[in-house]
């Protein structure tokens, strides 16, 4: 049986690029789960995503188990803290924040975290987090105290994905942060492709399928879309990405 991630490579292999939907399990979306997730099984994207920076309440992993009742993809926590891990995922993005100096995100949390997912058995996919600027600060940089990566520096793109690499990590996440005013450029994720050898996702600001195409063309691996569809509830969006992002 394939893990999650050989099942993205597969995808990446078969379709060019994947797309990932991401959840977040705030109050704010409650309502829509049993609307959102069947959309998201009909609309022939790849995977869930399950996370966020910050939450109002205490119903993360209520919501989370809901997610993975309804959905027909593999689900994967994004994590944002240890607390988030539970039992209700596939796997989870076993993230250092690369882009950062502060050691907590470094390797802190992922201490904490390490016994947590061997006793759930979940499936670590180790990812390089970057986070860049993106226009605006962000709910990731003020709560993980970390800058962002400038966007007109390919060159520290390239050099912290090849230390990702070389550090054995499998996956790299070029994030503009929720709700971005601008998303990663197109030079960045040319040159990243180009110099480095891992699997890249690119997500924030991506906000129509002819931009993710756009992504998918300069070289990401898989595209992440979130608050563009939970903040107009139109749900016919996914299906759209999902045929840009595959080249249909």
């Amino acid at each position: 049986m394939n893990t999650v991630f050989e099942h993205l490579l597969d995808i990446r292999k078969e379709k060019g690029a994947g797309y990932l939907v991401l959840i977040d399990p705030d109050r704010k979306n409650d309502g829509i789960l049993d609307d959102l997730v069947p959309a998201v099984n009909e609309s022939n994207a790849d995977a869930i995503l399950v996370g966020g920076s910050f939450f109002m309440d205490g119903k993360f992993h209520e919501r989370a188990a809901r997610i993975k009742e309804l959905a027909k993809v593999p689900v994967i926590l994004f994590p944002g803290a240890a607390n988030q891990l539970g039992p209700h995922f596939d796997a989870v993005l076993f993230m250092s924040v690369i882009s950062g100096r502060n050691s907590n995100y470094l390797i802190g949390e992922q201490v904490i975290s390490a016994p947590i997912v061997k006793d759930l058995g979940l499936e670590p996919i180790s990812t390089g987090y970057m986070l860049f600027e993106g226009g605006g600060s962000t709910t990731v940089e003020f709560m993980s105290n970390t800058r962002p990566l400038p966007m007109n520096r390919p060159e520290l793109a390239v050099a912290h994905g090849l230390a990702a690499e070389y550090l054995g990590m499998n996956l790299l996440y070029l994030e503009a942060g929720s709700g971005a005013k601008e998303s990663i450029p197109t030079g960045i994720i040319t040159a990243v492709a180009s110099e480095t050898g891992l699997p890249f996702i690119v997500g924030g600001g991506i906000r129509t399928p002819e931009l993710a195409r756009e992504k998918v063309e300069a070289g990401a691996s898989f595209i992440v879309t979130g608050t563009v569809v939970e903040n107009t509830n139109d749900f016919s969006l996914l299906a759209k990405f999902a045929a840009a992002i595959h080249g249909v």
